[in-house]
């Protein structure tokens, strides 16, 4: 990767994810873009513009001007947020995928686009979901998820464009607030903790999920983007994971270092059928084996380190 263009640089993965490669790589050589301007660092440490991924025009005309050589495509609707609104979740996250894969392969570019364990649905195999499995999710988010795969592989198959993805299980942070997502309890309830001491979690106790600290999520993107691609097999998406917990384990956690922290519930029927239909948690051994894998961050040392970051920039 040597010039790259990002969509959804502004959202949860692109605010710290354009950061990062505008370290490693330079920051005149990271073209962030989103559809709206916040005026924050994204904005101000390099390359910025306003763009909307469902203009195909406009998403060629940003590409070819600043020659770009990989496209890393992150701009969509998340998984709450896309079952509320269908439609715009289908006309958007599809149709900014198709635009993005056009422009890779007209311009030759290397190209990434998440996916998520959303993929799977309610007939997945819960515990240790393999790599290769039956996929049949109950959500629009979902059924994005899984369409954007296998037009991701077409893409490969079909024209040769280095396509590459990752099956993100939910990402929590300190940099930005939750954003739509099914997992985001397990980023609202750090906040909460420090700003309020207590939390009433949307999700029922004794759900599992996969969980990722974002720097291992974004190692991870790069790690996979500067692979051996005739290592690839799977290439559109990759499972990957760090942890796997429910609420009342988090809450545990920083209970030992907010001891009079209090956790009850008020369980959102929507989000929590989303939930259900998702794996308890995944093997990521393909990732492993093919481009190495691995993860920094499990449930107690991203605590602390989530607690710390937080107490400095939180208003309490």
């Amino acid at each position: 990767m040597k010039k790259i263009l990002l969509t959804g640089a502004l959202g949860q993965i692109g605010s710290e994810l354009t950061v990062k490669l505008r370290d490693i790589y330079g920051a005149s050589n990271v073209i962030a873009t989103d559809i709206r301007d916040n005026g924050g660092d994204v904005v101000q440490s390099g390359p910025f513009e306003i763009l909307d991924v469902t203009n195909t025009e406009a998403m060629f005309d940003v590409a070819k001007r600043h020659q770009v050589d990989t496209v890393i495509h992150l701009a969509a609707l998340l998984s709450a947020t896309a079952e509320k609104m269908p439609l715009l979740a289908w006309n958007l996250n599809m149709g900014g995928l198709v635009n993005a894969l056009e422009v890779s392969r007209e311009l030759d570019c290397k190209f990434f686009t998440p996916s998520s364990i959303g993929a799977f649905g309610p007939t997945t195999p819960k515990d240790l979901t393999p790599q290769d499995t039956i996929q049949r999710p109950t959500t629009m988010y979902g059924v994005n998820k899984v369409s954007g795969e296998l037009l991701c592989d077409y893409y490969y198959h079909k024209y040769g464009v280095d396509t590459r993805g990752l099956r993100f299980p939910g990402l929590i942070s300190y940099v930005t607030l939750p954003g739509g997502g099914t997992t985001d309890y397990a980023v609202d309830i750090y906040y909460k903790a420090i700003e309020e001491g207590r939390y009433t979690s949307y999700i029922d106790k004794g759900t599992y999920m996969d969980m990722m600290y974002m720097p291992d999520a974004l190692n991870a993107i790069v790690n996979l983007m500067e692979a051996d691609p005739t290592k690839l097999i799977h290439r559109n998406s990759f499972n990957v994971t760090a942890m796997s917990f429910e609420p009342e384990q988090i809450a545990a956690e920083i209970k030992k270092h907010i001891p009079n922290f209090v956790m009850d519930y008020d369980v959102d029927p929507s989000r929590q059928a989303i939930a259900d239909s998702w794996p308890n948690a995944i093997d990521c051994s393909a990732a492993k084996q093919e481009w190495g894998f691995k993860s920094e961050y499990d449930l107690a040392k991203m605590t602390v380190d989530m607690l710390n970051k937080l107490k400095k920039t939180v208003n309490v």
